[in-house]
């Protein structure tokens, strides 16, 4: 790699690494070591092709996606620990519901299964559609359909408090879109 590739690479990791680390803790179910990790190894990935990389972030991405694929289709999958995170900056008062809201979702994700994780992570917080999270895993978009389905109904039985977000007197919507979620 040139000197000027060295120096597009940098500027692409120090403009952009934080927002894949955000998603990188997501399709971990909020191991934020495992994360980095994923994120690490996308980006060695990354620097080895970066002269033949059209368009980075997206090539980066789609390493975080089939790397996660990877780890949940091991023979022998790593069993997922739990850890207590630092507390998180004080928040305004009125904020508290959104914190509170926004726990309960990051435990309930880190419940489910690596792949329903996966699922629902391309679908609602990068905002694909149903093709091209198929494309991305590797598996029929009837897949996708069929594990986002399962996910958001495993997702409302471990948080039933989640439900409040569809309003009152409303059906659960099938298109259930969880509130951000900022590891």
């Amino acid at each position: 790699m040139d000197a000027e590739a060295q120096e597009s690479f940098r500027e692409f990791v120090a403009g952009r690494s934080s927002a894949l680390l955000r998603t990188a803790v997501l399709l971990t179910g909020g191991d934020r070591h495992a994360a980095e990790d994923l994120l690490q190894n996308a980006l060695v990935k990354a620097a080895g092709r970066w002269q033949r990389i059209d368009e980075p972030e997206a090539y980066v991405r789609q390493v975080l996606y089939r790397q996660q694929v990877s780890r949940w289709r091991l023979k022998w999958p790593r069993r997922e620990v739990t850890v207590a995170e630092p507390p998180e900056a004080a928040a305004a008062p009125d904020a508290s519901g959104v914190a509170e809201l926004r726990l309960v979702l990051r435990s309930a994700l880190s419940r489910l299964t690596a792949r329903q994780r996966t699922v629902l992570v391309l679908r609602y917080f990068e905002d694909l559609p149903e093709a091209d999270v198929a494309r991305l895993l590797g598996c029929s978009v009837g897949t996708v359909r069929s594990t986002t389905h399962r996910s958001l109904a495993r997702l409302r039985t471990l948080a039933p408090e989640l439900a409040a977000l569809d309003g009152p007197g409303r059906q659960p919507s099938r298109d259930f879109s969880p509130v951000e979620v900022r590891p």
